[in-house]
């Protein structure tokens, strides 16, 4: 077979299997993986061999992950643990948090991420080997729910970046979650835009001042014209508002959990203003005046709950949230 020091500690071994040769707690292993043992794979094999002498001394080696199929595993000692699929997730939210800390990913994300995964993922596999999961097992889990489109594309997405984030310690082995494909939304799956009419939106809009107030009021208002997110309308201040032009400029947002946070995929936008909004921005939306606790309040609520007491009494269609004025 030849010395170790002429094959690197690899060596091509019988029925098309790539051999290790390396010491771990003292004995001395040489398992062997299902490979051709070409020129390229043994340089491929090299490689990894050294990553693994790099894992047994920093003592994060599992021989349980490198080897599955090592027919004395039994026999192998020392304190090598596998890591579970929960030990991974766990690794992946905190490599989240520590980017949200960089303002490299938003609040609302990390939350979304970890509620998927503990809610959804964590109880299939959270107790298996990480190592051990196969595609059938993740398909199946996937198909067992009633989800619609957006929320399996959701929940597949979430599941991929665990496992890719997993699998970046073992780049010689086979993700099982990238052969996962998310469904394909076409065009008949988005809702048909249905705008209130000018006449239902001055209804409305007078409801929720009545109903509200006038800073609920004129926020709604201001919402109904401009189509501006939550999140974008709250962190407007007046150097974002060019009165003379009649310009808004969009070019950071704020979430609840993290005011003050710029958020990376925030819209950076100008447009022109329509009449209705332009008539009160000035006057209504300074939020560097304007106090935190009251903005707070405004967002706090949702649309559907502020919505109800006007719609039952103006009759106005249900439209399952608020829309856009069609002008």
């Amino acid at each position: 077979m030849g010395s170790k020091w002429f094959t690197g500690g690899v060596a091509a071994a019988p029925h098309g299997r790539i051999q290790f040769d390396f010491i771990f707690n003292d004995v001395r292993y040489r398992p062997s993986i299902k490979r051709p043992p070409s020129e390229a794979n043994l340089r491929r094999a090299r490689e990894r061999l050294e990553i693994i002498k790099q894992q047994i001394n920093l003592g994060v080696f599992s021989f349980e992950e490198e080897f599955p199929d090592y027919r004395f595993l039994r026999r192998v000692g020392g304190t090598s643990t596998a890591r579970l699929c929960s030990d991974v997730f766990d690794a992946y939210i905190a490599h989240c948090e520590a980017r949200l800390r960089r303002n490299d990913m938003a609040a609302a994300t990390v939350k979304s991420y970890r509620k998927i995964l503990d809610c959804i993922w964590r109880p299939h596999l959270g107790q298996f080997v990480f190592s051990h999961i196969r595609y059938s097992r993740l398909i199946s889990i996937a198909d067992g729910h009633r989800w619609s489109k957006k929320t399996y594309n959701n929940t597949i997405s979430v599941l991929k970046r665990a496992f890719e984030f997993g699998y970046r310690d073992r780049p010689a082995h086979e993700n099982p979650a990238v052969n996962l494909r998310c469904a394909r939304l076409r065009k008949a799956d988005r809702p048909k835009v249905d705008p209130f009419s000018m006449h239902d939106d001055e209804t409305l809009i007078a409801a929720i001042h009545r109903d509200w107030g006038e800073a609920q009021g004129n926020y709604d208002e201001f919402r109904f014209f401009t189509g501006l997110r939550p999140s974008e309308q709250i962190a407007l201040v007046l150097s974002d508002i060019d009165l003379a032009n009649g310009i808004i400029s969009v070019n950071k947002a704020e979430l609840r959990a993290s005011i003050g946070i710029r958020q990376k995929r925030a819209r950076i936008a100008a447009f022109n203003c329509a009449p209705a909004p332009y008539r009160f921005c000035g006057d209504i939306f300074n939020f560097e005046q304007l106090s935190r606790p009251l903005a707070r309040s405004i967002t706090n609520m949702s649309s559907s709950r502020r919505m109800e007491k006007p719609y039952s009494r103006c009759r106005i269609r249900s439209v399952g949230g608020v829309k856009l004025c069609s002008r």
